[in-house]
Parts: C-alpha cells; sequence; structure tokens
C-alpha cells in the first residue's frame, strides 16, 4: 500500500483534486446507495418484476466501478483507468434512464453517485492526460 501512494503522490494532479482522505467517507456513502437501489433493481429482476436487460447496466457498472481500482493502483494504468472511469460513466447513465419508468426513486437517489462518477471521470482523465 505504501508503494501504491508513494506512486500515486508522485503523479501530476490538477489544484482542484480532492485531498486523498476525501474518497473513503465519499465512497463509503455512495456504496451505501449503490448496495441499497442496485439491490432493489437485482430483487425486482430475481421475481421476474423487471427485464435481465434492465439489470444489465446495474451490473456492468458494478463490474466496471470494481475494476477502477486494480487498473488506477494495481496496474499503475492512468489510461486504463480513464476508460475504464468513462465506461463507469456510460453504464451508471444507461442503467438510471432504463430504471426511471420502473423505480424513479432508484434514478433519484443515484444522482449523487452519477455527481461524484461526473466529477472522478474529469479528474481521472485530467490526471491521465497531465501525466501522459
Amino acid at each position: 500500500m505504501n508503494t501504491t501512494y508513494t506512486w500515486y503522490s508522485t503523479l501530476i494532479k490538477p489544484a482542484w483534486a480532492p485531498p486523498s482522505w476525501l474518497f473513503g467517507p465519499v465512497w463509503t456513502v455512495l456504496y451505501a446507495i449503490i448496495f441499497v437501489s442496485f439491490g432493489y433493481v437485482f430483487y425486482r429482476v430475481f421475481k421476474g418484476e423487471l427485464s435481465y436487460l434492465i439489470a444489465l447496466p446495474f451490473l456492468l457498472n458494478l463490474a466496471f466501478n470494481a475494476a477502477f481500482t486494480p487498473l488506477q493502483f494495481g496496474l499503475r494504468s492512468n489510461g486504463l483507468a480513464a476508460l475504464d472511469i468513462v465506461l463507469v460513466l456510460i453504464t451508471l447513465v444507461w442503467a438510471l434512464i432504463v430504471i426511471y419508468p420502473h423505480a424513479p426513486w432508484v434514478s433519484y437517489v443515484n444522482l449523487p453517485y452519477l455527481a461524484w462518477v461526473l466529477f472522478a471521470t474529469a479528474l481521472q482523465l485530467t490526471i491521465t492526460y497531465l501525466n501522459w
């Protein structure tokens, strides 16, 4: 972990990058939102109340979200992490659009997640550019 922190601390970051300590609390709140809302979607799919196709962007979002840390900090690949965070954003927007007619609250409750992913996408793309 120390070598990962050392590597990340050497990257050029924009002046508007948040302090490292902020990421833990933000993701704790977001993961609680994701757990409840995505879990609700998967539960309704499991019960046959929603199509499996509606669950697809939620499942892909979870997979891309889970891949970010290993790509960024395990492989230390800004480029792959940038591609991945764009895929997180795309699948999240897709998920919120497809679930809205069936459970609008899921879309609304995930607006903080969407805001953070938009910010994280801008941040990662900027870090990737600055360290190319």
